[in-house]
């Protein structure tokens, strides 16, 4: 069985939120955070025009430059939630990021569903465990949770559900979601390596 570092009697897990740009990371983990979420927000400016598309997210002023950071407490666990850059020129920090961690989110936003593909890429060639939430915005294309699995090629019982990126208990629903995801594979392969 996996052993997870313990803190203070805590189980501590590292946990990613990565996807597209503008699709909700900081907003998602400044909801949950018990403390004040570190940020690396930037204003945009007219020099980032040309390779910050904002087609579709017209209204954004900032951008995260490096990550974002914040850790929620529950019950015996404690997760540490470290959030990606969405824009190609800083996926090289996605490795960074990611190193050590028990899980990664996708963030979606249906509007730009190809904006998260890169990151659904990412994570399954790094072999790390992810869930697909698409936060809900307003004006936003109804799509089904079918729909959403095929878009990013993933089986039917792949873990995808929708979310709002401000509601903290919508958060930690896909918190939850992909804790048990991980579980349920590192259950599974053990069963695999048992018999």
């Amino acid at each position: 069985m996996t052993q997870f570092p313990q803190l203070a009697g805590r189980t501590a897990l590292k946990l990613v939120v990565a996807g597209g740009f503008g699709v909700g990371k900081t907003t998602a983990i400044g909801a949950i955070s018990d403390i004040k979420p570190l940020r690396t927000e930037e204003v945009l400016t007219t020099h980032s025009a040309a390779t910050d598309s904002l087609d579709g997210i017209e209204a954004k002023t900032t951008t995260t430059v490096a990550f974002d950071f914040g850790r929620v407490g529950w019950d015996d666990l404690e997760l540490y939630l470290f959030g990606t850059p969405g824009q190609p020129r800083f996926w090289s920090l996605w490795h960074d990021l990611s190193q050590g961690a028990f899980g990664a989110v996708v963030l979606a936003d249906t509007r730009r569903l190809e904006s998260s593909y890169p990151a659904a890429d990412f994570f399954e060639q790094l072999g790390l465990p992810f869930v697909i939430a698409v936060n809900r915005f307003p004006g936003a294309v109804p799509r089904t949770l079918a729909e959403i699995r095929d878009a990013f090629d993933v089986p039917a019982a792949f873990p995808a559900m929708f979310c709002d990126a401000r509601n903290p208990d919508s958060v930690a629903s896909v918190l939850l979601a992909l804790i048990r995801h991980v579980v349920t594979l590192a259950s599974d392969n053990s069963a695999l390596l048992d018999a």
